[in-house]
């Protein structure tokens, strides 16, 4: 009788422990859920953090994105493989300036270059199919890439080439709190240079901002090509010096 009473009992207790595991494997689901949820979000975050960083785009496309990333991380070397010692050479490229200056805010590469979903996949098979055109090696053994103009920078988000840089985000008002929004009003914010070649004129027709701001070498005064007598600021370049050194 004794053997049948407990019997009876552990067939009793059986469905209990079992009732009572599975009560507490439902409670456990939602926290392992949840715990999933803050890992996936810290680690979309942490990634959207590192996409806005230049570290990114050399980490990513190391070749042939290392000698761009390097001119604006340091400014030791520019994209020609051109060592730079002194820091008026370093800011006298745009990509350099604008991650240090110290006379506003910085910015990071997606400052510049800002991506559409399209261009970013577009550029990313050709990185994985490898079927971009380079220009070649730089002095240090560097992979860099054709030039390009400020036109291909901007034809997938459909704005003009001037809004590259003459934008709200960007160089919209002086320091004397003028606003900045088209070339008449760049060369009105340059009208005290008129006496020694204001570069902002369109003497000779009009040039792409590039033509003299380069962003991973030293800038380049344009109007030196005929006019020897043209200013050239601190860092900036010749165009004689700048074809020597530009040269792969």
């Amino acid at each position: 009788m004794a053997e049948e009473t407990k019997t009876d009992v552990a067939a009793t207790e059986e469905p209990a422990k079992d009732a009572k595991k599975a009560k507490n494997g439902k409670k456990k689901w939602p926290i392992v859920v949840g715990v999933v949820a803050v890992v996936l979000v810290a680690a979309g975050a942490g990634f959207f953090v590192w996409h806005e960083q230049p570290s990114f785009c050399n980490a990513i496309c190391h070749t042939p994105m290392d000698a761009y990333a390097e001119s604006y991380i340091d400014g030791s070397h520019d994209k020609y493989g051109n060592e730079l010692t002194e820091e008026s050479d370093k800011m006298a490229m745009m990509a350099y300036y604008h991650g240090h200056t110290t006379e506003g805010e910085t910015t990071n590469c997606l400052g510049c270059h800002v991506p559409t979903l399209g261009e970013q996949i577009t550029e990313g098979m050709h990185w994985v199919t490898g079927s971009y055109e380079v220009a070649g090696e730089n002095k240090v053994g560097q992979t860099i890439l054709e030039e390009r103009e400020l036109s291909d920078l901007v034809e997938a988000r459909g704005i003009e080439e001037d809004e590259f840089c003459l934008n709200g985000d960007c160089h919209h008002v002086t320091e004397d709190g003028k606003e900045i929004t088209s070339r008449a009003d760049l060369e009105a914010a340059t009208a005290d240079l008129d006496s020694t070649y204001n570069p902002h004129t369109a003497q000779h027709g009009e040039y792409a901002c590039s033509q003299c701001h380069k962003a991973h070498s030293q800038s380049v005064n344009y109007c030196t090509q005929c006019h020897s007598s043209a200013p050239v600021p601190e860092g900036w370049l010749t165009t004689t010096e700048a074809k020597k050194l530009f040269a792969l």
